[in-house]
């Protein structure tokens, strides 16, 4: 009875009251905030790779030396005023603002033959790098995937190789390369012929080491190919030995043609390189010695810069590496 009195509510009444949203449950934005202020960005391994190279200090000034010397030595010839072969009126004269290293008896630029021989060193370096690094990554990842009789021929003739003596080995082939044209192509893949063998057997090694693996195995498991393992799987942890090795190789092989041409077995006229350079000019080293210093200070320059890049690059890419470096 007393609730048939109670009017009902009527249409008017319920629009004058406000609509209240409906809540979801999912929504929760006061926890958002809080969430996102503490999230922790994980980082790659390249960054922290990147890092640690750069943190090393005495790696980055010599990267950027390295670079500089590369793009003078390969590009700089074209924008100085005098050519490698080119003859002037000023004979043996020492260094000027004219000539900033001086000249040579016959009045050629020394400047313009450091350049010229700079780059040929090189890029006789850069190509024995390229050659004997990739040689040597497909020679050591078969010996060590595969091991077996494989391993026992690849590397007994890589103990072959260490057995010859290179001065002999050089000998032949400049003999039989002398007179072709473009033959300080001929000497960087000698070159390269013969340090090949230290990059094959530190990849074996890395090879031996993980291919017994858990995820060799779940690879293998899945039906992965022997190809896919190698490359996709087992490769990748071998980047960083590989590039630290081909740095070395860089400085070594440049080392190398410094001294093959310092006996005559190098780069041949009419071209040069810095090695026949400190060659031909070893008897000016007293009377004129800018003759014979400035090629061995570009030759010293060059190799230090990339022993302490190789060496920033090793302690960057050490998957054990957790001291950053000042």
């Amino acid at each position: 009875m007393v609730d048939s009195l109670v009017p009902a509510p009527s249409k008017d009444d319920e629009s004058d009251e406000p609509e209240r949203p409906a809540v979801e449950p999912s929504a929760a934005p006061a926890a958002a905030g809080p969430e996102r202020e503490f999230t922790i960005q994980a980082r790659s391994q390249s960054r922290m790779v990147l890092r640690r190279f750069l943190q090393h200090r005495a790696a980055v000034g010599a990267g950027v030396v390295l670079i500089l010397m590369v793009l003078l030595s390969l590009v700089g010839g074209r924008f100085w005023t005098y050519t490698y072969d080119q003859q002037t009126d000023d004979l043996s004269d020492p260094p000027s603002l004219e000539h900033p290293m001086g000249t040579n008896s016959i009045g050629q630029d020394n400047f313009a033959q450091v350049l010229r021989g700079a780059q040929k060193s090189v890029q006789i370096a850069l190509i024995v790098a390229l050659v004997s690094t990739s040689f040597g990554t497909l020679v050591g990842s078969i010996a060590g995937y595969y091991r077996g009789w494989s391993d026992s021929v690849l590397m007994r003739a890589a103990d072959l190789l260490l057995v010859i003596p290179p001065l002999v080995f050089f000998a032949l082939l400049g003999n039989k390369f002398a007179s072709e044209p473009g033959s300080w192509f001929y000497l960087a893949l000698a070159l390269a012929a013969v340090l090949w063998t230290s990059v094959a057997r530190v990849v074996r090694g890395i090879f031996l080491s993980l291919r017994e693996k858990e995820f060799v195995e779940a690879a293998r498991a899945l039906g992965a190919s022997d190809k896919r393992i190698m490359f996709k799987h087992l490769l990748p942890n071998a980047v960083g030995p590989i590039i630290v090795n081909a740095t070395i190789t860089v400085a070594v092989a440049i080392l190398l043609e410094t001294s093959l041409s310092f006996v005559g077995l190098g780069v041949k006229p009419p071209d040069t390189s810095l090695g026949k350079l400190i060659s031909d000019n070893q008897q000016a080293a007293r009377t004129r010695p800018w003759l014979f210093y400035f090629p061995g200070i570009f030759i010293v320059t060059i190799a230090l810069s990339v022993n302490f890049l190789g060496d920033g690059l090793r302690d960057a890419l050490d998957p054990t590496q957790r001291r950053v470096r000042a």
